[in-house]
């Protein structure tokens, strides 16, 4: 029980962190180019994180364990950040955080196909629930969004469920901190070379809002490194398709921070779509 519990509290801390993520890619698109954040942002953490593994002198994972990292990496390290990044050119933070709510879905579907994890029929019940609320508000919104914006918006989702549940199955064994690190120095060769080519020329930089460079320290040390090492942490305490569902929080919390830090509106439908998500976190919570 004692497990479990941390598990939860783990994994809200690290759902309060990714929160932000899409408010902070919004306010960073303004002044850098999408292919140019994700990789910097992905090359910075991977940086901190190999100092964390040298430090503490981790070992090595298993040469069978790198196409596992490599998954991780291609789904939470470079396929959701540029997705997103991409996906925010078209619409506000407050239209694409109401996607996040598919993530505990898609989560939990990738822990059945991958982590081994069999949660009962009442669990799904709820979480399909929660999926058809996000995914009816896109399709009703449509008219006022992107349907680019929407569709780059839904591969994010998909790629970082994948990311999620491979990264969380790992973390069993390497740990949580440690394995997103070692995704980060999977993709660092890519991900630096990349960074270098797609430098912005030195006005750009210099022209950059100090709004925008906090937006770019936020999502390359906190969305980046720090929230992953308590959500892995709690995927692996409380289970990944049960804490996965905490997911369903994320865009109520973002939404607040849209509204507050960058004055976008907030429907009353977003919040009725964000509210009947809590209900469902709470079931699928209860028959995980």
């Amino acid at each position: 029980m004692q497990k479990t519990t941390s598990g939860w509290l783990n994994g809200l801390m690290g759902v309060a962190i990714f929160a932000g993520s899409l408010p902070a890619t919004r306010m960073a698109v303004s002044a850098f180019e999408p292919t140019f954040l994700t990789c910097a942002r992905a090359t910075i953490a991977a940086l901190l994180g190999a100092c964390c593994l040298m430090v503490l002198r981790q070992p090595r994972p298993k040469r069978s364990d790198v196409a596992s990292l490599a998954v991780t990496a291609l789904g939470v390290v470079i396929g959701f950040p540029l997705l997103t990044a991409l996906a925010l050119q078209h619409v506000t933070s407050a239209h694409s955080i109401v996607f996040v709510g598919l993530l505990p879905m898609c989560t939990a579907a990738f822990a059945v196909l991958r982590g081994g994890e069999r949660p009962g029929p009442l669990f799904w019940l709820f979480s399909v629930a929660g999926a058809g609320l996000v995914a009816g508000y896109a399709w009703l919104s449509a008219s006022n969004g992107s349907v680019l914006g929407d569709l780059l918006m839904m591969a994010a989702v998909v790629v970082c469920g994948l990311g999620y549940a491979e990264g969380a199955r790992l973390s069993r064994r390497l740990g949580g901190w440690q394995v997103i690190c070692w995704a980060l120095l999977v993709a660092l060769p890519l991900m630096l070379v990349l960074t270098i080519v797609n430098l912005p020329a030195p006005e750009a930089l210099t022209k950059a809002s100090g709004a925008a460079w906090l937006s770019f320290g936020y999502v390359s040390l906190f969305s980046m490194l720090i929230g992953f090492v308590f959500w892995y942490r709690g995927l692996v305490q409380g289970g990944i398709a049960a804490v996965g569902q905490l997911q369903l929080l994320q865009p109520f919390m973002g939404l607040g921070l849209a509204a507050l830090l960058l004055g976008e509106h907030v429907s009353t439908t977003m919040l009725a779509v964000t509210l009947g998500a809590v209900v469902c976190v709470a079931g699928a919570k209860k028959f995980a």
